[in-house]
């Protein structure tokens, strides 16, 4: 089967342990990423290693009983040791402190530890069947000091690292949830929700494991994913993943229902916030985003976004390995038929610029051309992308310019992300090579530039001239001038300096070009030496006269510009004008029809006597 087929695959670099067969047992920090691999044998053996090679660390311990959880605090300062039920050992790792183990043994009397976690390099959770402690670890001293605790009957329990919540089960069935956030040494109690279980024939009672509860971040919230298996005897027997949304502050509530369409065993994972839900007996996985919905479907019940597939296979030598689990983004182009939704699935994508540009091209060529509908929701998905990134831009850069206010918390710069597709990107990656297709009709890529045009408009963003100017060569190309002068006219494309001297390069080809030109820079009121430039070029030297005059510009100008390209038309009444009109001008300005020395003008007043005669030259008016 083509590597097409596959849009889940495992990493090109898992963490990978040699002898793993000598390896007693294998512990996974998911606050960290990292896996510990612990040898018992007179002295213990452990390795751990993390996505990195160079996060990799090895050592020994004292054998003192079986190792029944292992984790190194944030930055692999401090690690913690579990043994017995009733105490966690730690070993500093911070550099020139004694590296000698010290233990603490939990408050709670008759309690006994289910686990431990990190909230911090130097601050640690114990988790009890009676409830949890919060400690700060003190490695100088080598002791810890209570923080604060919670007496509460706790079955299992379930740790989110990126926003340090705890989740608690509690009650007799275990679907009572309690959480507690941690940060800066505080522990806060959130507000506890009940997880609805599935209906099942009397006398049964149903108990929540905790092998059906996943927490993850998704799209920045924290949610609670239940995996809900239903009774045989029911009408819809499928299983299906049921997502409570669980905020800071304020009450948990169901959001979101995945309808996995089949029943059985799961596994469920998050990667680049998609929900991914592996089933053992077919051996494929669905994946699900939250943020599509389906038109036809109640509000947040969502179905797979993708057909189920395997994940890619791997040849696996005889060793140990932990793997992470990506998404292949180039297969789902031709799995997802709807584009408008495909653009919506890829925008929250990680690494999703060239395929999104991919899809554009594919898009417009080819037997797979779009409708052009479905070609401007494209690009109002895209530009509204962009113009959401330049208005967090600018916001920015004004709270900057104004400085601190006084309360507001420090303002981050809006990040880049990849589903920012700007002009430039569109330009060179999709509508350049577009315009130069053969096999696609002239009408249709104007239709589609113009499209295009249209949509940044719609959003406000100013549209860069080299469009425009790939409109007007497309024309050119096409011979549709009518189309051109109509475009110009009505302003459809907007005024600027290179679309100008573009046209005067049309000249050529185009003779209406050249006035088009002109009418163009003086509407721009801004270009008026361009405008006088390309009049002299083209040796209409009275017009750019007559031009500079009507702006009143005309006691600025160079003189010597003017009487060098008198000379070039050699037209010698010509340039008996252009020199007259100069000469009253010193007069009115200065009071003598001479030019001054910085003026550079000795040639042509040489050139005027030789072919006028001295006298010819303006007299100064005597009083």
């Amino acid at each position: 089967m083509s590597d097409e087929h596959y849009y889940l695959e495992l990493c090109d670099n898992p963490v990978q342990f040699e002898n793993a067969s000598s390896v007693n047992n294998v512990f996974f920090d998911e606050a960290n990423k990292q896996v510990f691999a612990v040898r018992s044998g007179g002295a213990t053996g452990v390795v751990v290693k993390g996505p990195e090679d160079k996060s990799s660390v090895a050592f020994r311990m004292d054998d003192k009983g079986e190792v029944k959880c292992i984790k190194f605090s944030i930055g692999n300062k401090i690690l913690a040791v579990q043994r017995t039920p009733k105490s966690v050992d730690f070993i500093n790792f911070i550099p020139d402190y004694p590296h000698l183990e010290f233990s603490q043994e939990c408050k709670m009397k008759n309690a006994s530890i289910l686990g431990f976690c990190w909230t911090n390099w130097n601050e640690i959770v114990f988790i009890t069947d009676q409830g949890i402690e919060f400690y700060q670890v003190l490695p100088d001293k080598r002791s810890l000091k209570l923080l604060k605790s919670q007496s509460i009957n706790v079955n299992w329990y379930m740790y989110c690292p990126e926003t340090a919540v705890i989740l608690l089960s509690t009650t007799f069935q275990g679907n009572v949830l309690q959480p507690f956030a941690f940060k800066s040494g505080t522990m806060s109690k959130m507000s506890k929700f009940e997880i609805e279980l599935p209906v099942v024939p009397k006398p049964a009672k149903l108990n929540l494991s905790e092998r059906d509860i996943a927490v993850a971040n998704i799209y920045g919230q924290l949610y609670v994913m239940y995996l809900k298996h239903h009774s045989r005897t029911t009408d819809s027997p499928c299983a299906e993943v049921v997502l409570y949304q669980l905020p800071r502050e304020g009450s948990c509530k169901k959001t979101n229902v995945l309808n996995l369409n089949t029943t059985g065993k799961f596994a469920l994972n998050v990667v680049d916030n998609l929900v991914v839900v592996h089933h053992q007996s077919t051996q494929t996985s669905i994946i699900f985003d939250i943020k599509l919905r389906e038109p036809d479907c109640a509000l947040n019940v969502h179905q797979p976004v993708l057909p189920p597939r395997s994940i890619h296979p791997y040849r696996i030598p005889l060793t140990g390995y932990q793997w992470y689990l990506q998404v292949k983004l180039p297969p789902t182009v031709n799995l997802l038929q709807d584009k408008g939704k495909l653009i919506d699935f890829l925008l929250r994508r990680r690494d999703c610029k060239m395929v999104i540009l991919s899809v554009c091209s594919q898009m417009l060529n080819g037997e797979d051309k779009g409708s052009l509908p479905v070609v401007a929701t494209v690009f109002d998905k895209l530009n509204q992308v962009f113009k959401e990134y330049l208005e967090a831009e600018q916001t920015y850069t004004v709270a900057m310019e104004s400085g601190p206010s006084r309360g507001s918390a420090a303002r981050e710069r809006p990040v880049r992300t990849q589903a920012v597709i700007d002009q430039s990107d569109m330009y060179t990656h999709v509508l350049s090579s577009f315009t130069e297709k053969k096999d696609v009709s002239h009408k249709f890529i104007i239709a589609v530039l113009m499209e295009y045009i249209r949509s940044l408009n719609q959003v406000q963003i100013t549209v860069q001239h080299y469009l425009y100017e790939l409109v007007i060569k497309t024309l050119v190309h096409h011979s549709l001038f009518y189309m051109l002068h109509q475009f110009l006219q009505y302003h459809v494309l907007s005024d600027s300096k290179p679309l100008a001297c573009l046209l005067l390069s049309l000249e050529g080809t185009y003779p209406a070009a050249h006035q088009l030109s002109l009418d163009m820079l003086k509407r721009l009121s801004t270009a008026n030496d361009e405008i006088v430039e390309v009049l002299l070029s083209k040796q209409q030297v009275l017009g750019a006269l007559r031009f500079i005059r009507s702006v009143g510009g005309n006691d600025n100008i160079s003189a010597r510009k003017f009487l060098d390209a008198a000379l070039q038309t050699a037209d010698q009444m010509l340039f008996y004008t252009i020199f007259r009109f100069f000469e009253q001008r010193n007069l009115r300005l200065r009071g003598s029809p001479s030019f001054n020395p910085g003026e550079h003008c000795e040639e042509h007043v040489v050139y005027f006597k030789q072919v006028f005669g001295e006298q010819a030259l303006m007299k100064q008016a005597t009083v």
